[in-house]
């Protein structure tokens, strides 16, 4: 019999329970990587509390959600798993389902969007190896989902969703049965504060199910981006809602809607739930890659950055921390220092009126620029043969409380100026 076999299987539909997790945890287990639970001594020092940091960003696929995908397909009838598997996604869930299919020897097809990486569609196929199919079809995730759900209809396929299956929470919540395992040889009991990022809810969900039953007395915090707060809108309407806006920069967990059976789960048991700035999701993800040697996706350093914007901790609790993935493409830095600096008050945006005549930019410099400041930028907005020409000016100070000091200087200085505030539509395109 095989360990598949002997294990309780937990159906698509009914909540799942401690029990199931602890099933899937078993099954997961010749497969998965028992990632690291490390003390973060930066962190620790800041809350003067013993911060660790659960490190799925070392797991196979560099995220957990080789955990709900694996044990879903796991369970599959021969059947199902000859009519194979289908999914829409342009990420972490997309390289899951790929690993999965490769040792389950399924096979599967992954629809992604065509604004889908190379590297992104390359990683999925290195993973799949000749079990999994990529399908580049439509302009957004929707079109691709849609796609997908059609396919499934077509074929009979099994859809394998990203966190809206009891099957894909359960294996979702064996993050939490490895934190308490692992802090029990140590000799250590449950952590006092467990804190996860939080998109369609499958993590949050399953780590709830677990530690609810498990170890109630565990406060259990989930951390959402303040662009993508789905959870804590479907939890006010009572049902899932769909955002009518969406801030995308934290891909892994930027879910306009939570899921059904996901938010019936947070829905039914005791949670705080909190958002974080995406600039302070940024500057905790350069700490983490400076100090910490940690290279985290946006959606892993949710977690950690929460500690330091939205959640209190008392000193010498045992708060721990998810790392739920480290697929962040170098290329997005400069945009990640940039969103940085912003939140910190440490970057500013003018528009500031020149007067078109020779020597007008050195008397801005030398009269509105601190000994430490910096221009980033300067663009003419409109070269025009007329007395004065706008140019877009960006500035870089030491600190936030420099800015009173660079603005009087501005005041008293010739040409005038308007501030970019981040309300304006222009904004989006400074960054």
């Amino acid at each position: 019999m095989s360990l598949d076999a002997a294990l309780p299987p937990t159906t698509s539909d009914a909540l799942p329970t401690a029990a199931d997790i602890e099933a899937a945890a078993q099954r997961l287990s010749p497969v998965v990587t028992r990632t690291p639970l490390e003390t973060n001594p930066r962190l620790s020092a800041i809350l003067g509390a013993h911060v660790r940091v659960k490190r799925e960003d070392l797991q196979a696929v560099r995220s957990y959600k080789l955990r709900g995908a694996y044990n879903l397909v796991a369970q599959l009838s021969e059947e199902e798993r000859s009519r194979g598997v289908v999914t829409a996604s342009a990420g972490n869930h997309a390289q899951g389902l790929a690993y999965a299919c490769a040792a389950l020897r399924v096979h599967g097809r992954i629809y992604v969007p065509r604004t889908t990486p190379r590297q992104k569609r390359d990683r999925i196929a290195s993973l799949g190896q000749e079990f999994v199919e990529t399908i580049v079809l439509g302009d957004t995730y929707d079109d691709s989902a849609a796609a997908a759900t059609q396919d499934a209809e077509r074929t009979g396929a099994t859809m394998v969703p990203a966190f809206d299956d009891a099957r894909t929470l359960t294996g979702q919540g064996t993050v939490a049965v490895e934190v308490v395992e692992q802090l029990a040889e140590s000799g250590e009991n449950p952590p006092d504060v467990l804190v996860v990022p939080v998109g369609g809810g499958g993590l949050l969900a399953g780590v709830l199910t677990w530690v609810r039953e498990r170890h109630p007395q565990v406060r259990v915090v989930g951390v959402e981006p303040e662009g993508a707060q789905s959870m804590a809108a479907a939890l006010t309407a009572g049902h899932p809602v769909r955002l009518e806006t969406l801030d995308t920069f934290v891909d892994g967990a930027s879910v306009r809607r939570v899921g059904d059976v996901t938010h019936a789960v947070v829905a039914g048991h005791e949670v705080e739930l909190v958002a974080v700035p995406e600039g302070a999701i940024c500057v905790e993800m350069l700490a983490m890659y400076q100090t910490d040697g940690i290279i985290a996706e946006p959606a892993g350093a949710l977690a950690t950055a929460a500690l330091a914007e939205a959640v209190k901790v008392e000193p010498g609790q045992s708060v721990v921390c998810v790392v739920s993935g480290g697929n962040n493409d170098i290329s997005r830095y400069a945009e990640i220092i940039e969103r940085a600096l912003v939140h910190e008050g440490r970057k500013h945006y003018f528009l500031v009126e020149f007067p078109q005549e020779p020597g007008a930019l050195r008397r801005f410099l030398d009269e509105v620029l601190g000994p430490d400041d910096d221009i980033t930028l300067f663009e003419y907005v409109k070269r025009s043969n007329r007395e004065f020409g706008p140019a877009l000016v960006g500035i870089e100070i030491p600190g936030k409380d420099d800015l009173p000091g660079l603005l009087a200087r501005m005041e008293a200085a010739p040409p005038s100026f308007e501030r970019i505030s981040a309300a304006e539509p222009l904004y989006r395109y400074l960054l």
